[in-house]
């Protein structure tokens, strides 16, 4: 077991090496954000028929026999799983004060919360953040670099990608046998695609070009997050600026 995972994380950290150099280079200089459009859009089209015929009629079957309360503890269980990666990256983005509080808040849930399954942290002075490696690396100041649409995984970006070695290797679920990690896994995608079910249907009404709308909709996000929310104004003012020239080519819906 510990061989296959030194062997795909090994693969991870080749990859994210290569993505994250070609991140630097262009990161100093607005240009075109989707240069690998005809390579992301055919597997955003591969992601989106997995996810209409198999993992959306899954995922609306388990919110159909699953009560909202059971949704929310499977949430809780694998956000809880997956907070060593926040506190990692809390540390690494200088926030020492908030990774103490998120060391506070994965210990509490652990324990009193039962693996996390309950977020007794969050009902007091202990708020969920959420920090990865991307983000990380945005505020060290590398550039946001070629959007990517990985297949699978779905939207992300040169920057994005290195995050995947960090989350996989602070996940515990990761370290165990195949057989335990498989079907817990299969359980988070498809609670993960239920509560994602409100906003894939807003997407699918509202949006002309649905790829463009997800691109879109994962950048603003981004950096969002980069910026705990409160992005500078030159920041939207260049990503508006950059999608104004877009739009002469194809129809862009953008969300706030």
């Amino acid at each position: 077991m510990e061989t296959k995972i030194s062997r795909v994380l090994s693969y991870f950290i080749l990859l994210s090496t290569f993505l994250l150099l070609t991140g630097c280079q262009t990161g100093g200089v607005r240009e075109e954000t989707d240069p690998l459009e005809g390579l992301n859009r055919p597997i955003y089209g591969f992601n989106d028929g997995l996810d209409k015929h198999i993992l959306q009629p899954i995922a609306k079957g388990y919110v159909a026999i699953t009560p909202k309360p059971v949704r929310k503890g499977v949430t809780n269980f694998f956000s809880n799983l997956a907070y060593l990666n926040v506190i990692l990256n809390d540390v690494l983005q200088g926030k020492f004060a908030q990774g103490l509080d998120d060391t506070a808040r994965f210990v509490i849930n652990s324990t009193v919360g039962i693996g996390g399954i309950f977020d007794p942290a969050g009902h007091g002075t202990l708020p969920r953040h959420d920090e990865d490696l991307g983000q990380t690396l945005g505020t060290w100041g590398v550039g946001e670099g070629a959007y990517l649409n990985l297949p699978l995984l779905g939207p992300s970006s040169t920057r994005d990608v290195p995050d995947i070695v960090t989350s996989t290797l602070l996940n515990p679920l990761t370290y165990f046998a195949a057989a335990i990690a498989a079907p817990i896994t299969a359980v988070n995608v498809i609670n993960t695609r239920a509560n994602l079910l409100d906003a894939s249907n807003f997407r699918d009404a509202a949006a002309l070009d649905p790829y463009a709308f997800t691109r879109e909709a994962y950048r603003q996000h981004r950096t969002s997050l980069i910026y705990d929310g409160n992005p500078p104004v030159e920041e939207f003012e260049d990503f508006f600026d950059d999608e104004e020239s877009a739009s002469l080519d194809e129809d862009v819906l953008i969300i706030e």
